[in-house]
């Protein structure tokens, strides 16, 4: 696994928007979401809440790596990649439950850094 470097943890704060949540099939067709419900939950993992997912899950559950794309206010793009861990009642489930509200929240989707890129400038 790899650290998120200070300054993408620094734009993970200054994001704008909505983050992209990419995983890919069993079958090799890859599946694009927006995701609102995010969070940073260490220097290794990002936490994408589960209210409504169906393809994301069924591609995660299949074993798919995954990546997340994120915009700041400047307008710098950033992406995160690495496999993905569906955590239906662990550590990273009650953290994502702490912060999603009233949302459905069924599991955390849990990206584990593995590489990290800002446009095509790999980072870590």
């Amino acid at each position: 696994m790899t650290k998120l470097p200070d300054s993408v943890q620094q734009a993970w704060a200054d994001r704008n928007g909505a983050i992209v949540f990419a995983t890919v099939g069993a079958d090799g067709m890859p599946n694009a979401i927006y995701a609102t419900c995010v969070s940073l939950f260490d220097d290794e993992h990002l936490i994408v809440a589960d209210n409504f997912f169906n393809k994301t899950q069924a591609n995660i559950r299949a074993g798919s790596k995954g990546s997340i794309l994120f915009i700041t206010e400047e307008g710098k793009s950033f992406q995160v990649k690495g496999t993905i861990l569906y955590d239906t009642s662990g550590e990273y489930y009650s953290n994502m439950k702490d912060w999603n509200g009233t949302r459905p929240g069924h599991a955390a989707a849990v990206l584990c850094v593995d590489e990290v890129y800002s446009g095509a400038t790999k980072l870590a």
